[in-house]
């Protein structure tokens, strides 16, 4: 099983953080409100696309997560999936009107990648 795709997982975005269990972790990153309770938990992680297709089914309604392999990004939000190519911003838009339909404001589906390995 090899872990090809890269992302960041949100575990406040997750119906049951049990799932990170599991998972290849390279990196953890709290972000910094002063109110505990208002912090993110961001996961770097390695997957399958078998496991991020399992994801779509355990992530919260209104909330996304994205992986990327070289240029090739899949967006997943509950029961839902998209795949387009990074350069192809045209076909980003989908992914981007669905995000809107649910609430999520466009400047955060960005979907960012990078390409180091955590």
């Amino acid at each position: 099983m090899k872990r090809e795709y890269k992302g960041t997982i949100i575990e406040e975005s997750l119906e049951d953080n049990r799932v990170l269990n599991k998972l290849d972790i390279r990196k953890l990153r709290v972000t910094k409100e002063r109110n505990p309770a208002d912090r993110w938990h961001l996961f770097s992680v390695f997957v399958t696309k078998k496991e991020i297709i399992k994801f779509s089914k355990k992530i919260k309604q209104g909330w996304y997560m994205h992986f990327w392999k070289r240029r090739e990004v899949i967006v997943i939000f509950k029961n839902k999936r998209f795949e387009f190519d990074y350069d192809n911003k045209e076909s980003w838009k989908p992914a981007i009107e669905y995000g809107i339909s649910l609430g999520i404001p466009k400047k955060q589906l960005d979907f960012p990648i990078d390409r180091t390995n955590y």
